[in-house]
């Protein structure tokens, strides 16, 4: 049996170099397959305040609904406003938006009335502008009447 004496064991040392690549291939790794997840169930909803049963639904609740025909050649056939007829006039669709939504400022907390454009596919695209431009609001003097913000659209009709 050999005897060992001190100055052999004061020789040996850990070799850090080959621990302190190990550690960094296991940081780099971790870094690169680390992906951020939203948390689960923490969704932004803004539920109605509980009213009564028997109250009368407003009828701005659900979206109003434009319908935008067009002719073959991409005119404006006719228009329906919660299927009530406008023909091709924008100031009657003003008019009825109007009569429906008001000019009252939306309750705080609700983001006031929403409209969905349901358009021909071939319909020109100055048509849906002025739709957007008679449902959005008006000009009084120097005061701008505002009607709906919230416009979003259908799948256009083949």
């Amino acid at each position: 049996m050999k005897i060992r004496n001190k100055a052999e064991q004061e020789k040996q040392e850990l070799n850090m170099t080959s621990m302190i690549d190990i550690v960094f291939l296991l940081l780099v790794f971790f870094v690169m397959t680390f992906k951020i997840v939203e948390m689960e169930g923490d969704f932004s909803i803004r539920m109605p305040l509980a009213g009564d049963s028997s109250a009368v639904s407003d009828p701005t609740d659900l979206p109003l609904k434009l319908r935008m025909r067009a002719t073959p050649e991409g005119s404006l056939a006719s228009m329906s406003l919660n299927e009530i007829d406008m023909g091709t006039d924008f100031t009657a669709l003003r008019s009825q938006v109007l009569q429906l939504v008001g000019t009252g400022a939306p309750a705080e907390g609700n983001d006031g009335p929403e409209i969905e454009i349901d358009t021909d596919y071939n319909l020109r695209y100055a048509y849906i502008i002025e739709a957007i431009t008679s449902v959005s609001g008006y000009k009084n003097g120097d005061e701008i009447i505002k009607l709906i913000e919230k416009v979003k659209f259908a799948k256009p009709r083949r």
